[in-house]
Parts: C-alpha cells; structure tokens; sequence
C-alpha cells in the first residue's frame, strides 16, 4: 500500500479500475497519512471525516475516488471558510465554488481545508492565524506560500492533487520549493466564483500535481466559462489531457528570459540546474533564442501596488457587522469597525491594507496607482510582442531554493521579493507552469518556470510533459514520508 502515497492520478486510477485497490481502501490511505504526518507538518487546517466523505466517494467521473485537498480561501458548501484568519474563524460557507463543485461531478474528493498565508498574504505559510506548514524536504525550512499547505500536503504523498490560488506567485513558488508541478493558468480560464478575493485583477486558481498530465487533467474539469465570474473567459471547456496525449510533439522555439537569470540574487546552483533543463530541452530538438524583458524589472514594485490596492478594497467587507469576528465590546460603530478588524486580522494582512488605502487616497492615486496600472500595460505589452519571437518563455521559479523559517523576519522586502520573478506573468494575464529541474548540494528542490502565451496552456503542457518524461525530477521524494 505504500507505493499508493506517491502514485500520480492516472496510477490512482488504473489501481481502481483493476481492483488493486477500492475507493473507500484509498479514501482511508489517505486520511491515515495525514494523521500520520499533518501535526509535523501542518499542510491542513481541518481534516473531514471519512463518513462525511463517504458519499462523495461513491460519484464517478474523471476522478472517481481520487482524494485531494482544498486551499482554505476557495469554498466549499457546509464546511468551514477561514482563509487562515481569526477574521473568518467558524464561518461556514453556504454554497460550492465552481472549481469546488466542478470536482465534485468529477467524484474528486476534498479530503480538508489546506493551510495557508492568511488571506493569502505571504511567500511562506507563515502568517497563517493556526499554524505554519513546513517543507518535507526539511522542515527547518518554509514551503513557500500563500498555498503551502496545498504544496506540502502533494509533496509529502498525503494527496495526488491539491487546490491552491495565485495572486503573485502563490502556487508556482511553493511547488517549486517543495518539488512538485505547480500551474497558473491564463486569467480567466479558470472560475473565480466562490474564491475570496484577495487582488481580484491578478487572482486565479492553480493546481498542484506530482505530474504535468495530472495538472492537465484537473485543468480540464475546473476550466471554462462561468456565467457568476464576469471576468470568466467566453470560450468553453477543453480537454487537455486528451490534447496532450494525442499531440505530435513538434519542435519550438523557447525564449530563455536572460535579464531573469544573468542578474544579482539569483543563487548559482538555481542557474546551473536551468542551464542544463535548456541543454536538455535543446536535445529533445527545440532551439533556444535569448530575449529580454525589460519591464519585468518593474513588475515586483507594479505588483507591490496594485494587489495592495485591490486587497484595501476587498478586504474592507470584513467590518464586524454581516459576518466574521466581531468586537463584542464595542460601544459605538465607529468602535465596531475599528476594533473588530483590529482584532480579526493579523499584522500582515493590517500592513498591506494599510498600504493599500494609502496608495488610493486621492493625494497619492495617480502617483502610484494609476502609474502602477501603466507599468501593467507596458508588461502585458512586452509578454505579447515577445510571443512573436518564441513560442514558450523559459525563467527561474524562484531566485534561491527554499529559506529557513523565519528567515526574513526582521527582512519584509526580501520577503516580497519571493515574487520577483512570478509576479510579471499574473500582471499580463498569461500562464505558466513550475516544474522540477534539479536540486541544491543540500537537497532542496529546484524548480524551472515555462511561461506561454494568453490560453497557451496547450503548449505549455506539451512541452514541460516532454521535459518530465526525459528527465527524473518529478520521481523523487522526501525520503522521511517514503
């Protein structure tokens, strides 16, 4: 049964079909893992019952039986909605999200809540209000975040597939620190609906999967249009599991992104894992062609505003009044708003709220947020005539492998900074993919950035699988959860 920890979807699925395994066997594999290894590790908030799970486990479809996990800010009907706060501590979400009630009539099953940076507000799983998720690899170290607990729980085989949410990097970071597949589709492509808005122009949902065909396939069951997501693209579902593996894999040109890799703070061994990916990628037949991207030299400081901004905005819902923590002491209104979001949200979430009003107020809009907004464009600009040259974009996940909790305490901006090189692709809109390419001498994963162009997940797809399949990254594991 152990083999079953670190099986990938489709393995999952043929032990099912054969009867090598019963989905209600799975079902309680899995649950027994994260009792196991969840208090270590700290990658779920809640964990459901199996008898709650029970029914959920007996629907068919894509993913008839297969469990996995769901990040703590996208909704699921009758079961808690924290988004890692005091703020929403105890609310009880009263419908599905689209993403959530998608997998649902696929017979996915949600095995928890995944913990997460509070409101997704963080690059390492820290400021969760519970507790801080730790990577498997070693757990003196951060998993990266907001999603890390989504990260962690696939990377330590407690779940073949998990649910996370990109602002700015927030699902190719800690997949890339903990050594799994991580996507950001294309705005858009993937619902918003039931997902609590943190940045609501750059937010999107991602996936975790231990393998690119994986990824493709939750891809194909949570994409298409949705009629309660305006901001849901008018183009309906595809498979892209089917595409891939029907595709004639053609050769492509690829753009290595060298203002993203010939620059300072980048660690040595992050550049030597992507050199040979390229060398690797050039012997599979596809050219490579050197491009630079000035504006994403910008992108971090743009970023930096504009989710401020949007954060200030959406955030302002939570007052005390219609739900969440309320100050009970309170004597007046004014009180009320006051001391209830004093009290319900935790020092990062104030900070960046705080930050976020500022940049609003009428003294200060067109000086930074309106300039940030142009700063967007010129990014959007560049991505698009750059896809011109090459069809995919190749750069580093991240600047160093994974940190020492803790690290940047005394240090915000370097902790901002963890989105420098992801952050670009959320302001233009595009996809992109984090996929294992190496290891540091202390064995930390590393991870490889393929960006594509808008709705270019076909593409990116074809080529991060052909890179997987040449490669054994995606085959090793944190021994201590063998």
């Amino acid at each position: 049964m152990n083999t079953l920890a670190f099986s990938s979807i489709d393995q999952l699925k043929r032990k099912i079909s054969s009867k090598e395994v019963s989905t209600s066997e799975l079902l309680s594999f899995f649950l027994r893992r994260f009792e196991m290894f969840n208090a270590e590790l700290g990658c779920a908030i809640e964990l459901f019952d199996q008898e709650s799970l029970s029914i959920d486990s007996q629907k068919t479809g894509l993913l008839h039986g297969i469990p996995g996990i769901i990040k703590d800010n996208i909704a699921m009907k009758n079961r808690k909605l924290a988004c890692a706060s005091h703020m929403l501590e105890g609310f009880v979400s009263p419908y599905d999200a689209t993403v959530t009630q998608r997998l649902k009539e696929q017979g996915g099953i949600s095995l928890g809540r995944a913990n997460m940076d509070e409101f997704a507000m963080g690059s390492s799983t820290e400021t969760s209000a519970f507790h801080k998720s730790f990577n498997p690899w070693n757990l003196a170290c951060s998993p990266g975040g907001s999603s890390g607990g989504s990260a962690v729980a696939v990377a330590a085989g407690l779940v073949p597939w998990a649910l996370g949410s990109e602002t700015g990097g927030s699902v190719r970071q800690p997949a890339a620190f903990c050594g799994i597949v991580g996507l950001k589709p294309t705005y858009g492509l993937v619902s918003r609906y039931g997902l609590v808005a943190y940045g609501s122009s750059v937010d999107q949902v991602g996936i975790f999967s231990r393998t690119v065909a994986d990824s493709a396939l939750i891809l194909s069951i949570i994409s298409g249009q949705d009629v309660r997501d305006s901001s849901s693209l008018q183009q309906p579902a595809k498979d892209y599991l089917h595409l891939l593996q029907n595709r004639q894999q053609r050769p492509m040109t690829i753009g290595i992104v060298i203002n993203s890799i010939e620059t300072d703070g980048v660690n040595p061994e992050v550049i030597s894992a992507l050199s040979a990916a390229i060398k690797t990628l050039e012997s599979l037949g596809h050219s490579i062609k050197h491009v630079a991207l000035p504006a994403i030299e910008d992108s971090a400081a743009a970023y930096f505003i504009i989710s401020r901004a949007e954060a200030a905005s959406n955030l302002a819902r939570f007052d005390g009044v219609r739900y969440g923590y309320r100050d009970k002491a309170a004597k007046t209104l004014s009180d009320l708003y006051m001391h209830s979001r004093a009290g319900g949200f935790g020092a990062e979430v104030k900070k960046r709220i705080v930050i976020g009003n500022y940049v609003l107020s009428a003294g200060h809009s067109d000086e930074f947020y309106q300039n940030a907004q142009k700063v967007r464009q010129e990014i959007a600009q560049e991505f698009e005539q750059t896809f011109k040259d090459v069809d995919i974009l190749l750069m580093p996940t991240h600047p160093a492998p994974a940190f020492k909790i803790g690290s940047f305490a005394t240090n915000t901006l370097q902790m901002d900074l963890q989105d420098y090189f992801t952050c670009p692709i959320n302001l233009a809109g595009i996809p992109a993919i984090s996929i294992p390419c190496g290891f540091s001498t202390d064995g930390m994963p590393i991870g490889m950035q393929l960006v594509g162009p808008h709705k270019g997940e076909e593409e990116l797809f074809a080529i991060a699988h052909q890179f997987e399949q040449a490669t054994d990254w995606h085959k090793r594991h944190p021994q201590a959860y063998m």
